[in-house]
């Protein structure tokens, strides 16, 4: 990683082999711990009630065909081949497919864009615009503002199914693995032992998320490793020692035979064998931890050839044993050597207890990595969403800082273990666990086969019939798995759909609320002149220190700062308009964070700092985000003295409307030191250059004591100011430079709104309900703005406002 400039600095470059293994090796335990546990459960779901294992075998046969072709042609053709390259700077996922696609076509509902957006080094397009055609299809999209919205619709009902697949893999996994114990206890000892030891683990699991899986994250490699060799090693024994010619089942035809004898029965219980795909969205949404290169290698030679070996095993085994005992359902432990009926049938064999309890400890084991995947991932996509403004504020806790995308999320993390738990205990088997599992998973990838039929005609420019063919090929076959597991409502499938229908009220709620505050903001911003003639008016006193006000506004003054003036008409002696914004790319260069102009003449010393973040970026701590705030200050003002003397020559003075252009922002590097050469106000461009020796500055360090204990480390703050006898620098530039180290000697005080929404007289039932009710429910019960944007209890200072919607 560039240290200068973070993440994502360049394409990425084909990588040495030895860091291709490595990586491949490292995913085993991050990516594919819930694809690698599903053998434990898809032919115990597969024949929970609706087909039966007859003698003929064609049911088993027809579930492997199945379970082959759907592993081959949805992970591995549609995900590994396809999906995986639509990549946004390395990142993969619901949010990135829906990044690329706002960024080649303008439908975006984010608030406050900026052309400078579209010059981040992040910003890439997959073609110039030049280059690419106008399709009609984008102009259509572009069109109608309704498309927007059901674009956006459509990922948050992703995002939902993937946060309800957080509360139902972790129960169905875990369920499942402690069920081995069925094979060594009665039917009595079963129902009061699997439920209570299930419920421990998974509370145990959730009790680690405060702690992040650095610390542990070395050992899920290994067992991921040791569970698909130990997989593919029982299912490789059960096809040799038992039916050597199970592999004519990969035959299509058994598939046919397979619907044409169960009929009705035989599609209902497609619901269960879905799940064998469980896991496979994380392959694409953990693209950013690995590369595709080591994602790529690590399913097609190990991931892929051990699940199919597993579940040829199970098949295998199952279809030479027919009149299992009651007590023993279908399932894969089974199959494992060493259970009672398979060592009652071949004593000699081996030792049961030698394998049995191995593999049932590995397995639990495997069953809490592949669970903590998938709480991860429910983690960061709530996390990007709030970045987005589609999910309401909350607390997030990174981990690590070693590791990037390590998060923690408290409120959420006992949310989650308080659902698994009551799934677990309320549906208390696998056969309704498997069913509300498998419709949440097939709606996430239905979800992704379309966004991605819109990424292939707007952002890789194909042709709208290969997009179509595309949609229409792996859209069918999930089309089928998704009626499979609509039509069990009423067993299971009716929890991922009611978790959906509240998350997606939630989240639409809260984005179109915050979409409707934008508006009124900007509908009663005050003018430039208006703050200009404060000074003559009511007695305006500028008190010392640093002023930051908050706002989403990224031209104008918002109208809580004019509310604060009117009512205590002082305010700092430097006042800094601050905006905090995502962007539609996945990370910000620390170079390119921060945009910074003034609002007014250089005299006001007031100033605008739109600060940039991509949805999968680190939100900087307070101490940090000051101390670079200040520092592209310092250089702003001397970028904006050079510039104003070239451009003005005989000191022609500026008219004061020109700071309040949006192209009069200037982007400030992350190293203030550093001279910039050919300087503008376009915000379209990057300042960059190097100084010479000649060019050497002295510095002024900037000291603020801490208002707590004397004990306490000062803060301090480098900038580069001229000496004053250097040849074109201006005595104003000397002064200003000291009146922000005074100001920052003062102390900084952060002024943010407090809202309260309110609708309109006349407004419909709905409405009121969702605004008036629901967002302030929401807003009141979730963190606030000061959480989100870090800002010191001490230091705050809250302006009450209310919104009429």
């Amino acid at each position: 990683m560039d240290p200068e400039f973070g993440v994502g600095t360049a394409p990425r470059k084909r990588e040495p082999w030895r860091t291709t293994l490595l990586l491949a090796y490292q995913s085993l335990g991050v990516v594919y711990g819930d694809l690698s546990i599903s053998p434990l459960y898809v032919y115990k779901s597969t024949f929970a009630e609706d087909i039966t294992h007859s003698e003929g075998n064609e049911e088993i046969y027809g579930a492997l065909s199945f379970v082959f072709w759907t592993l081959t042609l949805i992970p591995l053709l549609k995900y590994v081949t396809i999906v995986l390259r639509a990549d946004d700077n390395g990142e993969g996922g619901t949010f990135a497919l829906y990044s690329l696609i706002c960024r080649h076509a303008n439908v975006s509902l984010l608030p406050n864009r900026q052309v400078a957006d579209e010059e981040l080094s992040t910003y890439r397009l997959e073609r110039p615009p030049e280059a690419a055609g106008r399709s009609g299809i984008k102009a259509w999209l572009e069109k109608h503002k309704n498309l927007h919205t059901a674009l956006l619709v459509m990922v948050m009902i992703g995002t939902c199914m993937v946060i309800g697949d957080g509360v139902l893999t972790p129960a169905i996994s875990v369920f499942s693995a402690v069920s081995g114990l069925e094979l060594s206890l009665s039917k009595d000892q079963h129902e009061y032992a699997v439920i209570p030891i299930t419920c421990a683990i998974l509370v145990f699991l959730f009790a680690l998320q405060h702690y992040g899986t650095h610390r542990v994250g070395f050992l899920f490699a290994p067992i991921i490793l040791a569970w698909l060799l130990c997989m593919s090693t029982i299912g490789l024994y059960n096809i040799i020692r038992w039916n050597p010619q199970v592999y004519t089942a990969l035959n299509p035809s058994y598939m046919v035979r397979f619907l044409r004898k169960t009929k009705k029965s035989g599609w209902m219980s497609l619901g269960g064998i879905l799940l064998c795909m469980t896991g496979s969205e994380a392959m694409f949404a953990d693209l950013g931890h690995f590369s595709y290169s080591a994602i790529q290698l690590a399913f097609t030679s190990l991931v892929y050839p051990s699940l199919i070996l597993g579940y040829m095993g199970q098949a295998a085994y199952l279809s030479q044993h027919h009149n299992l005992d009651a007590s023993y359902q279908i399932g894969f432990y089974i199959a494992v050597p060493g259970t009672p009926h398979y060592y009652m049938a071949f004593a000699s064999v081996m030792n049961a207890e030698s394998v049995r309890w191995p593999v049932l400890v590995l397995a639990i084991l495997a069953s809490v990595v592949g669970s903590q995947a998938i709480i991860s991932g429910t983690f960061s996509i709530i996390s990007q969403s709030q970045s987005l403004s589609c999910f309401p504020r909350v607390k997030v806790v990174h981990t690590s800082d070693k590791v990037h995308g390590q998060i923690y999320i408290p409120e959420v993390n006992w949310i989650l273990m308080v659902l698994c738990i009551a799934v677990t205990v309320g549906f208390r088997n696998t056969k309704h666990m498997g069913n509300a599992s498998g419709l949440a998973v097939i709606t996430v990838m239905l979800v992704t086969t379309c966004l991605m039929s819109l990424v292939i005609m707007l952002c890789w420019d194909r042709s709208p019939w290969l997009a179509l063919a595309f949609f229409l090929f792996f859209g069918s076959i999930e089309s089928l798995y998704f009626s499979a597991s609509l039509i069990k409502f009423l067993e299971g499938a009716w929890l991922p759909i009611l978790l959906a229908l509240i998350l997606l009220a939630v989240m639409f709620v809260w984005h179109h609320t915050t979409i409707k505050k934008y508006e009124y903001d900007m509908h009663n911003k005050v003018t430039l002149e208006w703050l200009l003639a404060l000074g003559d008016k009511l007695g305006m006193v500028r008190v010392p220190g640093i002023g930051l006000v908050y706002t989403d506004l990224t031209s104008g003054v918002p109208a809580n700062f004019s509310r604060f003036v009117t009512n205590l008409p002082a305010f700092h002696r430097v006042l800094v308009f601050v905006c905090v914004k995502s962007v539609t790319v996945p990370h910000v260069l620390p170079a390119e964070r921060y945009l910074v102009g003034r609002v007014g003449p250089p005299g006001h010393r007031s100033y605008r700092c739109i600060v940039r973040y991509g949805y999968r970026d680190v939100h900087q701590n307070v101490d940090s985000f000051e101390t670079e705030l200040v520092e592209s200050l310092a250089t702003f003002i001397k970028l904006d003295a050079l510039f104003r003397c070239s451009d003005a020559g005989g000191g022609e003075q500026r008219d004061s409307n020109y700071y309040e252009r949006e192209n009069a922002l200037t982007v400030i590097g992350s190293n203030p030191l550093r001279r910039h050469m050919g300087l503008g106000y376009d915000d379209s461009h990057s300042h960059d250059g190097a100084s010479s020796d000649s060019d050497r500055v002295d510095g002024i360090e900037l000291a603020a004591a801490a208002a707590a204990a004397p004990a306490v480390v000062k803060k301090q703050v480098r900038f580069a100011v001229a000496p004053p006898r250097s040849p074109g620098v201006d005595e104003s530039v000397l002064e200003e430079l000291h009146e922000l180290c005074e100001a920052r000697e003062a102390g900084t005080a952060f002024i943010l709104g407090h809202s309260h929404v309110k609708t309109k007289p006349g407004s419909s039932l709905l409405k009121r309900l969702a605004v008036g009710v629901g967002y302030n429910f929401l807003r009141r019960n979730c963190r606030g703005p000061d959480v989100a944007l870090r800002v010191p209890p001490a230091s705050l200072l809250e302006v009450g406002m209310v919104y009429v919607l």
